[in-house]
């Protein structure tokens, strides 16, 4: 039997058992001029594909600066260098990607109640306050 070399940890990564619905903190190497530094990108696991086989991978999802961002991993890329799983939550699917719409539903109706409460709190018009002052002058 041939023995495969890789630098990352294969027995560390398939007992890891990552299931969507966990929350994970996956630590990836950035090369920048030359340097190597570790990013971190947190966010729920929506899916899990093709198991813990060599061409395994897991997405994750985060929101950052207001905006829904998903990455793709590879489980036994070289480039990760950690994960971590910090929460785990009971899902009943396999693949969470209605998360997706659940989540863009939920700014459209921010959005609709930011625009009402406007319209609230914004004056009608200008000489609809300008005919205010005079009605009541006369009564007093």
């Amino acid at each position: 039997m041939n023995a495969v070399i890789t630098p990352v940890r294969t027995e560390e990564r398939t007992k890891l058992g990552i299931r969507p619905g966990d929350t994970v903190r996956v630590h990836q190497k950035v090369i920048e001029k030359g340097k190597t530094r570790l990013q971190v990108f947190e966010g729920l696991v929506l899916a899990v594909k093709h198991g813990t086989e060599a061409g395994a991978t897991f997405t994750v999802r985060a929101t950052l600066s207001g905006i829904g961002v998903e990455k793709i991993f590879p489980l036994y890329s070289p480039i990760i260098d950690k994960i971590e799983i910090t929460k785990r939550s009971k899902v009943r699917r396999a693949k969470l990607y209605f998360i997706r719409e659940k989540v863009a539903r939920e700014v459209k109706r921010q959005m609709r109640k930011a625009v009402i409460e406007q319209k609230i709190a914004a004056p009608e018009s200008p000489a609809a306050e300008a005919e205010a002052p005079q009605e009541a002058s006369p009564a007093a």
